[in-house]
């Protein structure tokens, strides 16, 4: 295995362990344990959940998989804060999303070498992409997997309480 795609390993295993471990943390929860706050007077645990889920999506045309399955997502968890607009999913519907989202990035995924991660990111131009090379999807993986441990450690503070 040569360096690149080692790295290209390691991170795509750091991704995957954080998915499958946020992703069985939130669907052992009851719907009453999801609209628990992390802590008093912030998020709810289905927000911090359906936030996660929606930058997943949004990493689909980012990465240059295709179109988002589910845009819907931003006007409840990115766009509004917590309890700004109704949300109308279950819990259970959340899982359903999130599997369905994280199957097709974990698709997209196993389909680019190591070259291909070095690529430009969608939203970089080519002629930034040459000032500025480290905007690829390499680095939005990287960026995008600190995020996902960052606030599954947010969520799972909630179990000592």
């Amino acid at each position: 295995m040569s360096t690149e795609d080692a790295f290209v390993d390691m991170a795509l295993r750091a991704w995957k362990l954080n998915v499958d471990r946020t992703g069985k943390f939130f669907s052992s929860l009851t719907e009453e344990q999801l609209l628990h706050e992390i802590a008093p007077g912030k998020n709810r645990l289905m927000y911090l959940w359906g936030h996660l889920t929606a930058v997943s999506d949004a990493l689909i045309p980012l990465l240059g998989f295709g179109a988002r399955l589910h845009p819907e997502l931003d006007a409840m968890f990115i766009s509004s804060p917590d309890r700004a607009v109704v949300q109308t999913l279950s819990g259970a519907e959340l899982k359903d999303i999130w599997n369905k989202i994280n199957e097709a990035l974990w698709l997209g995924f196993s389909k680019l070498s190591a070259s291909d991660w070095l690529a430009k990111h969608t939203t970089v131009s080519d002629e930034d992409f040459v000032r500025e090379p480290h905007r690829n999807r390499y680095t939005i993986l990287l960026a995008r997997t600190s995020h996902l441990a960052y606030h599954f450690g947010q969520a799972i503070l909630t179990r000592s309480r």
